[in-house]
């Protein structure tokens, strides 16, 4: 995943939950984390069970994310993939936000039309000698096919609600949600194939070299059970694969015109 990319990706979340974005700039993020989010993040749940027994009302903590290596020395938690901070909140979507169902609020005394669109959030990993990481944000308007990358940052921009919006309607979906699951795929597949694999050729290359050198150095008989266990370990480690792994996703109701401003 590129800095900017996760750098957008923790300011939707906070955003999402109703933190206030104190400082956001060259890959610093400070947050204000709200007493829900504090309890979900901050592992302090005798602190919260001492205020609320005592009657009060608790503060809850700032939190500094830094995206930025460069500015990884300063003031403030380094976040990767592979970081538990990072763990910590794609768990947090997973278990509590897995499918989410949401309308766009819109002002209007007119009756108006909402269009079904299909979210997709999908954590990309490349395995092998090294690993990589990229997240993808696709939309799916499931009347036209229609699709839209970056989604949850636009949908950021929007405000969304659990109940439609008065003189609103929907419209059903005349594409399934597993046939629009289906071709985003595709363009998930299309993207990869034409990415260079540099990445995977060198993970094969050097599981092969040390594959060579086990064999060198053990020829023995009785070496035979060592070669074969450290040769299917090798092949776990650096045998190239991707791996697709979905974040969350869910139903979202749009007005036809949603993104013209954004």
């Amino acid at each position: 995943m590129e800095l900017t990319d996760l750098h957008r990706l923790l300011e939707d979340y906070f955003t999402a939950h109703r933190c206030e974005i104190l400082k956001n700039q060259h890959g610093v993020l400070t947050v204000q984390l709200t007493e829900e989010m504090d309890k979900t993040l901050m592992n302090r749940p005798f602190y919260w069970h001492f205020v609320k027994s005592s009657g009060n009302q608790g503060e809850p903590m700032k939190l500094t994310l830094i995206t930025n290596p460069v500015k990884r020395d300063e003031y403030g938690e380094w976040i990767h993939f592979g970081s538990p901070r990072l763990q910590q909140i794609f768990n947090h979507l997973k278990q509590k936000e897995k499918y989410i169902h949401l309308f766009q609020q819109i002002e209007t005394v007119d009756n108006t039309a909402l269009f079904p669109w299909l979210l997709i959030n999908i954590k990309i990993s490349y395995e092998g000698k090294q690993m990589k990481n990229e997240l993808f944000s696709i939309g799916l308007n499931l009347i036209n096919g229609e699709m839209k990358t970056d989604m949850m940052h636009s949908l950021q921009q929007l405000s969304l609600i659990k109940t439609i919006p008065d003189y609103c309607y929907t419209l059903s979906p005349l594409i399934t949600v597993s046939s629009g699951f289906i071709r985003i795929e595709k363009v998930i597949d299309q993207y990869i194939e034409k990415q260079p694999h540099t990445w995977a050729e060198e993970a094969i290359q050097t599981m092969e070299e040390e594959i060579k050198m086990i064999n060198r150095f053990f020829t023995d008989e009785e070496d035979e059970a060592f070669r074969e266990k450290e040769t299917k370990d090798l092949k776990k480690r650096y045998a190239p694969r991707i791996v697709y792994e979905v974040v969350n996703g869910g139903l979202i109701y749009l007005a036809e015109d949603f993104n013209k401003n954004i």
